[in-house]
């Protein structure tokens, strides 16, 4: 009788046995460890990119008032305005170009550090951060400062040369490269601290093997540093580039888009057709038009790193 009556808590007891014994061969695979280790930025991916994506995507099929569905409406309207490819053309023209001349400035930049002694790197380093690390709108102000039309710092230093004054902001074409010159002079500390971090990893014996063969300097850069950094290099294009063609910031504290739209890239006249103009759901869909140019260039740059990749 005395088993009897035992025997129900020993049955339990061996279930909760097992159940320990399981959850810890589980937690001991590699797979489900990481899982839970990344499962709370899963989560915070889910809740605050996931969800507005797909609410944006909701919100693009609406009409003005966000009460009827109007299907592709709101991309047809797009695509019969001129100001839309005007922004289409000037959110291209300021991403590629920024980036391209961020790559070239921080891997020029990354080079020069690289090769200063090992005790003023630290120096060199955090000075050349200062940029990366002010606020964008902080610096943007001291920018706009600089760029402005009656008291403009440059204007009063060209004047010494008998050039200018230049309408920083008030011309289309100095205005463009104004936005250009202020993402450069933020973002390019990116790439250095990236490049230079890939500089360190190359191994000194390739650069001694490059000198032997008789390799230059640029042949050794071309041969051996390209090669060894073209996975970071492809990476870094990539972000920058998501990064760029998503600036709200600049854009608007610098021009506000103008002058008559010809600074406007997709953030800035999103906000201006859906928050000021009040057409919430035309803005989710100039907003949107993002998607398919950057997830074609994310395929051919993810693709080139998975070839390089399969190759090694």
């Amino acid at each position: 009788m005395v088993d009897v009556a035992f025997q129900p808590n020993s049955v339990l007891e061996t279930r909760v046995v097992r159940k320990r014994a399981s959850l810890r061969t589980a937690l001991k695979r590699k797979s489900t460890a990481a899982f839970l280790m990344t499962l709370p930025l899963i989560l915070l991916v889910t809740i605050l990119v996931i969800y507005p994506a797909f609410y944006s995507l909701h919100l693009a099929t609406l009409n003005k008032s966000m009460q009827r569905f109007v299907g592709f409406g709101n991309f047809e309207f797009l695509f019969k305005r001129e100001t839309f490819w005007l922004v289409v053309k000037q959110s291209c023209i300021f991403a590629i170009t920024a980036v391209v001349f961020k790559a070239l400035i921080g891997f020029i930049v990354a080079h020069f550090v690289h090769n200063v002694p090992a005790k003023g790197q630290r120096k060199w380093r955090g000075m050349l951060l200062v940029p990366w690390v002010i606020p964008p709108a902080m610096s943007t102000l001291a920018w706009l400062w600089l760029f402005d039309p009656s008291y403009s710092a440059f204007n009063y230093t060209l004047s010494f040369f008998h050039v200018g004054p230049i309408a920083w902001t008030g011309d289309a074409y100095w205005a463009r490269f104004s936005v250009i010159l202020v993402n450069i002079w933020f973002g390019a500390p990116f790439f250095m601290i990236l490049y230079l971090a890939s500089l360190k990893s190359v191994p000194e014996q390739l650069y001694e093997a490059a000198a032997i063969d008789g390799a230059n300097w640029w042949q050794r850069i071309w041969y051996v540093t390209l090669p060894m950094m073209r996975n970071i290099i492809a990476i870094t294009l990539l972000f920058s580039l998501i990064v760029t063609f998503a600036n709200f910031d600049i854009v608007r504290i610098l021009t506000a888009g103008g002058p008559l739209d010809h600074t406007h890239i997709f953030a800035t006249w999103a906000f201006r057709v859906g928050i000021e103009g009040g057409d919430i759901p035309l803005g989710a869909s100039v907003s949107l038009f993002m998607f398919p140019i950057l997830a074609i260039a994310a395929v051919f740059i993810l693709r080139d790193i998975n070839q390089r990749g399969n190759e090694a």
